[in-house]
């Protein structure tokens, strides 16, 4: 078995013979065709040559990339996979067989990694369990509480709310995390309140108006530390369900979080991302038309449990068997559901102030922005796409389906889910979840980072579309 510099010193032997076997093989050519004139047997020798180590260099190229390049980029991939987001996978030591030690070298140090990881996971396993326990009683105590409370910091964004909040905060769109306050209340309303608590110093009790006329709530506002205050909606006005089973949900790291202002630097982990996928009548943006919509959010790098879209859209003709097979949808299921407009304008609340992201994200987005104007919609979001991240990540050479990314990162979707908009939005926020720490040690930390290295895998969106 020889060594990889055995190997390597023996490729270039290889070329180097070939080279010399061309070389006096043209000589020979050109003398045997032309024995009585030189200059034409150099001649002949000169073109025939530059044609055989032109095809020799071809040849040595791909042998190179297919025995050496490649491999190395999977091994590449599956470590930064490994060290960035603990999924266990796979290291191919087939195709990496050329290579001498170097997969089993790569097989062995994620082993190792994988053996620490689990004896960190048992300790961190155990703590959540117990924070879990914890968040379960709050949450009970609070929805016993006949108010809704919300948590929002100095900018005005929403840091936490409770079951009963969110219920209220439903009147206005799908409640959000980091959302600002006013995109669900009057603003002139809950800014007079403000102001009075900033100039007295106490609490305030006044009446929040919603967005919708005629709606109006008795509020409390309370003061706390750096900006921060919370919000307190009696219950008597708040038009909420008594049964409310929806969970507690925050992120104190929101209090210390200010808008930038300047996308392009914004570190990736700081900013939020609206994750979608949409359910068609057919592949032909310019004239098929939206059945389903499918989104969640994406906050300091987690998936938001409870905000999410899964709504069906009545495209306003018939859905064809043969798509209907695909995706599950039918003309029954979407006889009363909202129209484009109305469930493209919920999408686009739910999206404000967020990064769009899909997998093949021009295909989903020329459907939205085919009924703009009818819609009276700009859709001016900052995308992402994660067919790109994909190639920049594993390589352009690699397949960048959505099961093929999945497989990939260990994501499984239930087989209900799949070719669902809810079902594959998820999937895909799951995997961009486990790319943003793999991009960062690629280097890339902010998103105009990410957008410029995303520029050069542009082609590949071309092919799929």
């Amino acid at each position: 078995m020889f060594s990889l510099r055995t190997r390597v010193f023996l490729f270039f032997c290889l070329i180097a013979v070939s080279g010399l076997a061309i070389l006096w093989g043209a000589l020979w050519l050109g003398v045997s065709r032309n024995p009585d004139d030189l200059s034409g047997a150099i001649v002949l020798a000169g073109i025939s040559g530059s044609f055989a180590l032109t095809a020799l260099t071809v040849a040595a190229w791909l042998a190179f990339d297919e025995i050496v390049v490649k491999p190395i980029q999977r091994l590449a991939a599956s470590m930064r996979t490994r060290a960035h987001t603990g999924v266990d996978v796979d290291v191919d030591t087939y195709s990496a067989r050329f290579l001498g030690d170097l997969a089993p070298a790569v097989h062995a140090v994620t082993r190792r990694i994988s053996d620490s990881a689990m004896e960190t996971a048992r300790a961190v396993t155990y703590e959540t369990s117990r924070l879990a326990e914890e968040k379960t009683r709050l949450t009970a105590l609070l929805t016993e509480i006949p108010v809704a409370t919300i948590l929002a910091n100095a900018a005005h964004q929403i840091v936490l709310y409770d079951g009963q909040a969110a219920e209220v905060l439903a009147q206005g769109g799908v409640p959000r995390l980091n959302a600002p306050l006013f995109d669900y209340f009057d603003e002139n309303s809950l800014r007079a309140g403000l102001d009075r608590m900033n100039k007295t110093g106490l609490e305030q009790k006044f009446e929040l108006k919603g967005l919708d006329d005629g709606l109006v709530f008795e509020a409390v506002l309370k003061s706390l530390d750096d900006g921060d205050y919370m919000l307190l909606i009696e219950g008597q006005t708040m038009h909420a369900s008594p049964n409310v089973a929806r969970p507690l949900v925050y992120d104190f790291e929101l209090l210390g979080q200010r808008p930038t202002g300047d996308l392009a630097t914004t570190p990736l982990r700081s900013l939020v991302y609206t994750v979608f996928d949409t359910e068609t009548t057919g592949l032909l943006p310019h004239k098929d038309e939206i059945v389903q919509i499918g989104a969640v959010r994406i906050v300091n790098g987690r998936i938001v449990a409870g905000e999410e879209i899964n709504q069906l859209v009545n495209p306003g003709i018939p859905i064809p068997a043969s798509t209907t097979q695909v995706h599950g949808v039918s003309d029954r299921m979407v006889q009363d559901a909202p129209d484009i407009v109305r469930a493209a304008g919920r999408f686009h609340h739910f999206a404000r102030n967020s990064v769009i992201v899909a997998h093949n994200a021009p295909f989903d987005m020329a459907f939205l922005r085919r009924h703009a104007g009818k819609c009276g919609l700009v859709w001016d979001h900052p995308i992402l796409d994660t067919v790109l991240l994909s190639a920049v990540l594993f390589g352009a050479n690699e397949p960048h389906t959505l099961d093929a990314l999945c497989k990939r990162l260990k994501i499984e979707i239930p087989e209900r889910h799949r070719h669902t908009a809810l079902g594959d939005a998820i999937a895909t926020a799951q995997a961009l979840v486990q790319m943003l720490p793999m991009l960062e040690g690629c280097g890339m930390r902010s998103f105009g980072d990410v957008i410029e290295e995303t520029r050069r895998h542009g082609r590949l969106l071309q092919d799929m579309n």
